[in-house]
């Protein structure tokens, strides 16, 4: 079993129903959704660019998947996780559709401290339960590829792409051919428009779970952040 701290919205959110009826599967509820006809591209060909997110389910990754170290519990976890919620402010990022590489996300329109902060002390203040990587999984980030600051965060981290080189991303695709992104753009652009370019609340942080290595990745826990101020009104 692995567990990750993700960022997702609430499962009646508007943005988290809609993601899930386009990537075809609602880590919530767990279960699969059928996916709705897209223009330009078969049924088998939309399922197969979805297929990677599909199986981590919506998200912006906080604290990469991990093994839980040997010296702590799942209770000792989730109280950590409760805990965590409870002293961090919401806030608000503007959001836009990205590319990252070959891959389609939602990614901040700007650059935000909050955002980052946030980001620096989630993987900071769950780093003592993550038990260390195997020579597997290290080599499956393939650290020959990686920058030099990469490789120590996956030494010191699990993971690269922390601290500075921590992108917020909501991956809405997996690797799509050259050939295919610009249409996969056109597609995107309209069916998220109601989300790009708008304001999304970072009010909740979410436990997702593994079950076995390869399986779905399924919401055990989401908790509120700490309620954003109220704003005087005159």
């Amino acid at each position: 079993m692995r567990y990750a701290i993700y960022f997702t919205p609430p499962e009646n959110d508007p943005l988290s129903v809609h993601a899930a009826n386009w990537l075809g599967r609602d880590a919530f509820r767990y279960q699969t959704i059928r996916q709705q006809p897209v223009e330009g591209f078969s049924p088998e060909e939309i399922t197969s660019l979805t297929d990677d997110p599909r199986r981590y389910g919506f998200h912006a990754t906080l604290k990469a998947p991990f093994e839980l170290a040997a010296e702590h519990s799942e209770t000792e976890l989730l109280d950590a996780f409760h805990a965590f919620a409870a002293v961090i402010q919401a806030f608000e990022i503007d959001i836009t559709l990205g590319q990252l590489g070959p891959f389609f996300a939602l990614v901040p329109a700007t650059p935000n401290g909050a955002l980052q902060a946030f980001a620096d002390a989630c993987v900071e203040h769950f780093e003592p339960f993550r038990a260390p990587l195997s020579d597997a999984d290290i080599a499956r980030r393939k650290p020959d590829k990686l920058s030099v600051g990469e490789r120590d965060n996956l030494t010191q981290w699990g993971y690269p792409y922390v601290f500075e080189d921590f992108r917020f991303h909501m991956t809405l695709t997996g690797p799509v051919p050259a050939e295919r992104q610009q249409p996969m753009k056109a597609v995107l652009g309209p069916a998220f428009a109601s989300f790009i370019d708008r304001p999304l609340a970072i009010s909740h942080i979410a436990l997702f779970v593994e079950p076995e290595r390869g399986a779905p990745f399924v919401m055990k826990r989401i908790a509120p952040l700490r309620p954003l101020s109220q704003r005087k009104t005159a």
